[in-house]
């Protein structure tokens, strides 16, 4: 602490002009140095003030945006990517993957599990199985764009939180129907 004073004493005493007289020291306020105003402009925390001045200016409630949320449903942005799909055929209710696995592969995360065996009578292959892993997909789409059918789609819904995280992995009949929403209980 004793250092602190004597190095504010020494900007003092530099910062003032020399005695005039004998012995005597005036001290001519118009004539304060540059470091004079700067000690000053710190004791009395103007740079803090004006910054403060600058925060509270914004701070008026006029410019208060708030969404109420559950009442007013948000502007989802064209792009959005949200939760997946399945696409389901409407005339014959039945799947638009051919199982052929692409979306999987292209998946990064890999959290994307197809499923499928071989028709005899066909010879075509047919989707069995098909689990998504919401807990670690990152919405990238790569996994949309590498469908030749288009079956996978990543939609704008948004809401899908879960009180767990086995809610979060979502299989066949989820995707093509979507989530069913869940209350909680004590």
């Amino acid at each position: 602490m004793r250092k602190f004073y004597d190095s504010l004493a020494l900007v003092v005493s530099s910062a003032l002009p020399p005695a005039t007289g004998k012995g005597s020291l005036v001290l001519n306020c118009t004539q304060q140095g540059p470091g004079m105003r700067q000690i000053i402009r710190k004791m009395l925390f103007a740079d803090l003030i004006k910054g403060l001045g600058v925060t509270f200016r914004y701070q008026a409630p006029k410019e208060a945006i708030t969404e109420q949320y559950p009442l007013q449903r948000p502007q989802v942005a064209e792009r959005f990517r949200g939760a997946p799909r399945l696409g389901v055929n409407p005339e014959n209710n039945e799947s638009l993957c051919i199982a052929c696995d692409l979306c999987a592969v292209a998946c990064p995360e890999n959290l994307i599990v197809v499923g499928s065996e071989r028709n005899p009578v066909t010879r075509r292959k047919e989707l069995t199985e098909f689990t998504y892993d919401l807990s670690r997909c990152m919405f990238c789409g790569l996994c949309e764009d590498a469908c030749p059918t288009d079956a996978l789609e990543l939609t704008q819904d948004f809401e899908m939180a879960q009180y767990s995280r086995e809610g979060l992995i979502w299989n066949r009949k989820t995707l093509e129907t979507g989530p069913e929403p869940q209350s909680y209980k004590r």
